[in-house]
């Protein structure tokens, strides 16, 4: 007798459907700012002309049984928090605890951020999900963007001050006129200009490239970091500055931060400080 023995093969279960809001700030400002924070999955964002934000996110779970499936359905929401002046828009559900702390006003959006209890089940959902979002937000608004796994950050035609942070994927941001704070650790950072931006702005991705165009006549002061990389530039007549020491008070204590390689550029002006581990960093200025 031969006994063939087959495994069991079980069929995953995939739901997909498209979540939508439809958002307006209750206090309309210069202060005005959209939080938008992911865990698995894409985020674009385009800057237009209207005065509502439009929300489009396509979510797609996945478990090995229904019952765990429809588990996913109900705990992984869109959720969201209204400030007034600011809105905050997250993906919400299992351990994915969002809420305001103080100690981490100076490493997330504001202080709003994930807080994970790894000390429970509920880190180890029995379901996958993706969360892929779509925003169309009024142009002159701010901006800040986050996700960890399994997408990129695009951001564009946005004139207010930018924060998009990524972990395992690209940062993508184009026609920006303003303030930019942009950080990545696997995956190239490329940001576009439509007008240069008019206060100090970083960029930072640890194995990854860092591609920046800026509007031809720019007038700041660059800093550049890197291990393994090295930095290329178009524009003319950089003049090698003395080595720094930033100063920063917090409750903490005193932070200081001794930078060499810095640079001016025309007549001086805002600090852009570009940083890397294993990636190049490359500053153009557009030819018109």
């Amino acid at each position: 007798m031969i006994l063939l023995c087959t495994p069991l093969l079980v069929n995953a279960q995939s739901f997909s459907d498209k979540i939508t809001r439809e958002l307006k700030f209750e206090k309309v400002g210069e202060s005005n700012t959209l939080i938008l924070a992911n865990i698995n999955g894409s985020m674009k964002v385009q800057g237009y002309d209207g005065d509502k934000i439009l929300i489009e996110a396509e979510r797609t779970i996945k478990a090995k049984t229904e019952a765990r499936l429809e588990q996913g359905k109900k705990e992984m929401q869109v959720q969201q928090i209204d400030r007034v002046d600011t809105l905050i828009v997250y993906v919400g559900g299992g351990c994915n605890h969002f809420g305001f702390s103080h100690a981490n006003r100076r490493h997330s959006n504001q202080g709003w951020s994930y807080n994970w209890d790894c000390n429970n089940g509920d880190c180890n959902p029995p379901y996958d999900y993706t969360f892929n979002f779509t925003v169309k937000v009024p142009s002159g608004i701010n901006v800040e963007v986050s996700t960890v796994n399994d997408g990129y950050v695009t951001i564009e035609n946005v004139k207010g001050r930018v924060k998009a942070e990524n972990v395992n994927g690209a940062i993508h941001l184009s026609a920006l006129a303003g303030p930019t704070y942009a950080s990545t650790i696997n995956g190239d950072v490329d940001v576009d200009y439509s007008r240069n931006p008019n206060q100090d702005s970083r960029y930072y991705s640890l194995n990854g490239d860092i591609n920046a165009l800026f509007v031809k006549g720019l007038a700041a002061n660059m800093s550049f970091k890197s291990f393994n990389g090295d930095f290329y530039t178009n524009v003319p007549n950089l003049q090698s500055m003395p080595a720094f020491i930033e100063k920063k008070q917090d409750k903490e204590g005193t932070n200081l931060r001794i930078g060499g390689n810095r640079f001016k550029v025309g007549n001086g002006g805002v600090l852009l400080d570009f940083e890397t581990f294993n990636g190049d960093v490359i500053v153009k200025e557009k030819n018109n």
